[in-house]
């Protein structure tokens, strides 16, 4: 609502959610994650019909659920479809606990703004800065002296995460259905990075 205000344009919810399903990142499969997508969220076209539209999501992780929602919203007759992301680019898979996609699967991965907006289908696409976003928490807590951001920047707190490690991962999570996470990575900082509910 606040993005509206600024850009003085009229916010509208146009997508109904049943608030019945999920966190469609978390669930396993890509076929499940889709069709829980458009389970979740219904269209209205009264409100897309004709129109440029920009949608706001809080983060995008493997892109599924943006470029679906981008189908549905050009299907009930929107002209431009333009995404805004609340996060950074999520290039990096999480190691301190949250059961992350592998980097193979993150859709902002070695992509750049555009190659990630023709991948889902939009227009235009815009994520948060995470300078910006490292500048605000700490100005609303300013005992905050320094917090994981390893899903954006690649920079992971223990010091001791490399290529080596997350190919490990990637390799174990396809082998077993899940990641392997020593308790010595759950230990370490104040993550701001929850990836939210996009996926």
């Amino acid at each position: 609502m606040e993005l509206a205000v600024h850009l003085k344009k009229p916010y509208r919810e146009g997508l109904i959610k049943n608030r019945y399903i999920g966190r469609t990142f978390i669930m396993p499969g890509q076929a499940t994650r889709k069709k829980s997508v458009r389970q979740k969220l219904s269209p209205m076209e009264t409100e897309f019909a004709g129109k440029s539209v920009l949608l706001v999501d809080d983060s995008i992780v493997r892109g599924t659920t943006s470029r679906e929602i981008v189908e549905m919203v050009r299907a009930a007759g929107a002209r431009k479809v333009y995404i805004a992301s609340a996060a950074p680019e999520v290039r990096y898979p999480n190691v301190y606990g949250i059961d992350m996609p592998t980097r193979e699967e993150l859709i902002a991965n070695g992509r750049s703004a555009a190659e990630i907006a023709a991948e889902i289908g939009a227009d235009g696409i815009v994520f948060q800065d995470l300078g910006d976003l490292e500048t605000v928490v700490k100005a609303l807590n300013p005992k905050i002296e320094s917090f994981d951001s390893s899903c954006f920047n690649g920079i992971y707190q223990t010091g001791d995460i490399d290529d080596a490690y997350l190919d490990r991962l990637s390799a174990e999570k396809s082998g077993c259905g899940g990641l392997k996470i020593h308790p010595s990575r759950m230990e370490h900082s104040i993550s701001i990075s929850d990836a939210g509910d996009e996926e």
